[in-house]
């Protein structure tokens, strides 16, 4: 927590967890800039969207590992290869390497697996009448997509899978918000899906298989600029990142329709309003609420001139809800992205050279679940007052929510 003279900034604070927004807008309406410290490194808080962007799209702005000028922990040193904490030229080069193999193509290809796992799913809850939309859909539906079949492991391993994403992504906010607990889950869950990972692409150099993996060992194998350790941690970053942005997209925005009954019925009557609403979801409630930044070289945003290697927390969730840019922004509208002039694009993908590269097939996991759900029922209802959220603050996700389908 930071205090000073104009606010107090304490949305970390787990008594914060279930709504952040209101401190997020006391830290808007105090400045778009804001000095903060995590632990003992000073930082500054980037709170409104103009600000947000132009760090997000800004060359002079990076992580800065490689050129050890960062002041934050690099939370991925363990997994080598992982283009998210890299910059130019080598994030470029990467990048384009999963861009050959993870294209327009490759997904679309996705697209029947997705609705013939959401179908089994739902028809097994249509059955019970009650629906853990987290549970009992979101992850294993990512489970099926991501490690089943763009990385060819076996989804029987889903509670391997789950247990090692979470304790990742938990680990993935800076280490002066986490416990020994969290730091220590985060090491040995890294050390243990290194060698999951390690012995399946052993596996798939000797038996190819139609999938993403072994594409990019064939990327490899031809000299393609992809070593090893890449390979690796790019199933780490797939696994962690992709996993953990479907499932709380939809865990995140299903909570939302089902609070905003007259949205959810405004759905049911116009379908075609499900991709809108997906970008509605992403902004009003994001899966992603934060990034960090480091100043590559003297730069300026929003009139203040930051110097190379200095932090900022990039406050992407904040800037979803400034009002600024969204009119009525605390309000959950799905129209807000339908039309000849829709609002302007959310962060909640991030912007810029690291957008979020598993965009595409989250997009297909939310719309299927959501489609789905709507068609085969008549309506859909919280069955719970309260929800609680994982202790994660980069990655905002629910640990559950229950739901009575009729």
């Amino acid at each position: 927590m930071t205090t000073t003279a104009e606010t107090t900034f304490d949305a970390f604070d787990p008594a914060h967890r279930a709504d952040p927004y209101p401190v997020y807008r006391k830290a808007r309406d105090a400045g778009a800039l804001l000095p903060f410290s995590l632990g003992d490194v000073p930082v500054t808080l980037i709170t409104r969207y103009e600000e947000c962007a132009a760090v997000l799209t800004g060359a002079d702005w990076g992580h800065g590992y490689a050129a050890g000028i960062s002041p934050f922990r690099d939370a991925v040193a363990a997994i080598p290869g992982s283009f998210v904490r890299m910059d130019p030229p080598e994030h470029g080069r990467l990048r384009g390497l999963v861009n050959k193999a993870f294209t327009p193509r490759t997904v679309a290809d996705m697209v029947p697996l997705a609705d013939r796992v959401v179908t089994e799913l739902v028809d097994a809850a249509m059955e019970r009448g009650e629906l853990d939309v987290l549970n009992d859909l979101a992850v294993p539906l990512a489970v099926a997509m991501i490690p089943g079949r763009l990385l060819g492991a076996d989804p029987a391993d889903g509670e391997l899978f789950r247990r090692w994403q979470l304790a990742i992504a938990r680990g993935s906010d800076p280490d002066s918000l986490l416990d020994d607990e969290a730091m220590a889950e985060r090491s040995v869950a890294a050390r243990e899906v290194m060698e999951y990972f390690a012995a399946l692409i052993t596996r798939k150099r000797a038996h190819p298989t139609p999938d993403l993996l072994s594409d990019l060992i064939a990327a490899e194998q031809s000299g393609d600029s992809l070593s090893g350790p890449e390979v690796l941690g790019l199933c780490l970053l797939l696994l962690v990142a992709g996993m953990e942005t479907s499932i709380n997209l939809i865990g995140n925005g299903m909570l939302a329709l089902l609070r905003n009954p007259a949205q959810q019925e405004l759905l049911r009557g116009r379908p075609e309003l499900i991709p809108a609403a997906i970008d509605e979801m992403l902004r009003y409630d994001a899966p992603t609420q934060f990034t960090l930044r480091v100043a590559l070289a003297d730069t300026e945003v929003g009139g203040r001139v930051f110097r190379r290697g200095e932090g900022v927390i990039v406050l992407t969730a904040s800037a979803g809800r400034d009002d600024r840019v969204y009119p009525d922004a605390d309000t959950f509208d799905i129209t807000r992205y339908h039309g000849t002039r829709p609002a302007r694009r959310h962060l909640g993908f991030s912007l810029g050279l690291h957008f979020c590269v598993g965009a595409p097939l989250a997009r297909i996991e939310a719309e299927t679940a959501l489609r789905t759900l709507l068609d085969r029922t008549r309506d859909l209802t919280l069955a719970t007052e309260t929800v609680s959220y994982r202790p994660s603050l980069i990655h905002r996700g629910l640990l559950s929510l229950p739901v009575t389908l009729s």
